[in-house]
């Protein structure tokens, strides 16, 4: 990824923020994780209130996620697929801590699958959540991961890939 991607991420999202009355240092880093790349912009949380932190993260994370939907919306608009950049917001070491508790339900439900045979429903997350949690599935052999219903009420299905119709 090139300086410009970083560059962009950090001067639209301190825009955002200063449109919000939030004067907030806003700083980029490439992260490599089993998803691939990701160029994190971390919200600097030092002059920052408890209030602009929880109003900024939202009930769970629902703000920062719209946020993060925003920049990636708007950060790659019109560019090639090949071209585009993935980010991923982070406040307060919210994402971080999400990340664990992603993996650690994703590691519950594969336990759970595995030794009922049943498939099991995870319910609650957000669409990059579910994207996240397909992704480390994916991985575990004998599973297959799907979604079902509509949002607001769309889960995250972990069931035996023998149980997937072709």
């Amino acid at each position: 990824m090139g300086e410009t991607a970083f560059t962009a991420g950090v001067d639209w999202l301190t825009s955002l923020l200063a449109m919000q009355g939030i004067a907030a240092v806003v700083t980029a880093d490439l992260v490599e994780d089993e998803a691939g790349q990701s160029c994190w912009l971390t919200i600097e949380d030092k002059t920052l209130s408890p209030e602009q932190v929880q109003v900024l993260i939202g009930e769970r994370g629902s703000v920062l996620d719209s946020i993060q939907y925003l920049a990636n919306t708007t950060l790659n608009l019109g560019k090639e697929e090949g071209e585009q950049q993935a980010f991923t917001i982070e406040l307060a070491g919210y994402r971080a801590r999400r990340l664990e508790e992603l993996k650690a339900m994703a590691a519950e439900a594969a336990e759970r699958v595995l030794a009922s045979g049943e498939e099991y429903e995870l319910k609650g997350l957000s669409s990059a959540e579910r994207r996240q949690l397909h992704h480390f599935l994916k991985a575990q052999e004998g599973l297959s991961t799907f979604s079902r219903g509509k949002e607001p009420d769309r889960r995250l299905v972990v069931c035996l890939a023998s149980q997937v119709e072709s």
